[in-house]
């Protein structure tokens, strides 16, 4: 089941990164990263309300521990939204988006050091061959022509990325509530929280941004949409297994980009795209059997 969510959340997210990078031309950073948040909140809020009209059940208790989980899932979460719209701004759509998948491999390291992850070996493989296909999709005229300022954003935004998994797994644990009441409780709980946090800042320091997005309502909606029902895949393929495991079958996330990117925003996809490509179906496979 967790196999079927993260092909849902990688799908979906792809949709969501070729919105955004849209937005990202006629929008500043901070805006493109709310319009991920502003209209999930009802989404998010009616998925859990039909969860509980399906499977009727106690709310659960929320701990100090779920909250300090939730309140840095959320921050962690718009940083690494906000550099990868930066990232859309450095580079074309697919290689942006394909940088911040170094997540997988970074959220495995921090996994194992800190939160007691687990990994066979041949999910180390799984994991270490993404990581490879990654570099291969980042690389512009091959390694020696690499960007080392945006392969750095790059591994900045996979490590933001990293850690929100990790605390949101986390958070889904420390709930005793049934499958998947508990990942969409964690769902509504963080996406509440970034849309209060980044309205709030804007209503003070930016209002114009927020009349930008109001000015753009359907890509707006578009990426709300798309980000929440990723994000429901994401939180609850990870209430289920490891998140080196979900995030490196979720590199498949880039066969997507890289369909929209070509057919869709019509960028040219290299090479090394198609062999990074590769890496990333064996390491799907990897960890599927792992």
């Amino acid at each position: 089941m967790w196999i079927a969510f993260t092909v849902l959340a990688a799908f979906m997210q792809a949709w969501r990164n070729a919105f955004q990078s849209q937005l990202s031309q006629e929008v500043n950073i901070a805006g493109v990263t709310l319009a991920r948040f502003i209209w999930a909140g009802p989404i998010a809020l009616f998925y859990l309300f039909s969860l509980y009209q399906w499977q009727p059940t106690e709310i659960p208790y929320f701990n100090f521990s779920f909250c300090l989980f939730v309140i840095g899932a959320s921050l962690m979460q718009i940083l690494a939204t906000g550099l990868m719209v930066k990232l859309f701004k450095m580079q074309n759509f697919a290689v942006g988006a394909g940088l911040a998948k170094s997540e997988a491999l970074v959220a495995a390291i921090l996994g194992v050091l800190f939160f007691g992850t687990q990994l066979t070996l041949l999910g180390w493989l799984g994991v270490v061959i993404g990581g490879i296909a990654i570099m291969l999709l980042s690389a512009k005229q091959g390694f020696k022509q690499l960007s080392i300022k945006t392969v750095l954003l790059g591994l900045a935004c996979g490590s933001a990325f990293a850690l929100t998994s990790l605390w949101v797994r986390e958070a889904s644990l420390q709930l005793d509530a049934p499958f998947p009441h508990g990942a969409a409780w964690v769902l509504l709980a963080v996406i509440s929280l970034q849309t209060l946090l980044l309205v709030g800042y804007l209503l003070v320091y930016d209002k114009l941004t927020l009349t930008d997005l109001f000015k753009r309502p359907k890509l707006t909606l578009l990426i709300s949409i798309t980000s929440c029902i990723g994000s429901i895949g994401w939180f609850t393929a990870m209430s289920l297994q490891a998140v080196p495991y979900v995030k490196t079958l979720g590199q498949i996330e880039v066969f997507f980009m890289m369909l929209i990117a070509s057919f869709w925003l019509k960028q040219k996809v290299k090479v090394n795209d198609m062999l990074g490509l590769l890496l990333i179906a064996v390491a799907a496979i990897l960890v599927m059997w792992n």
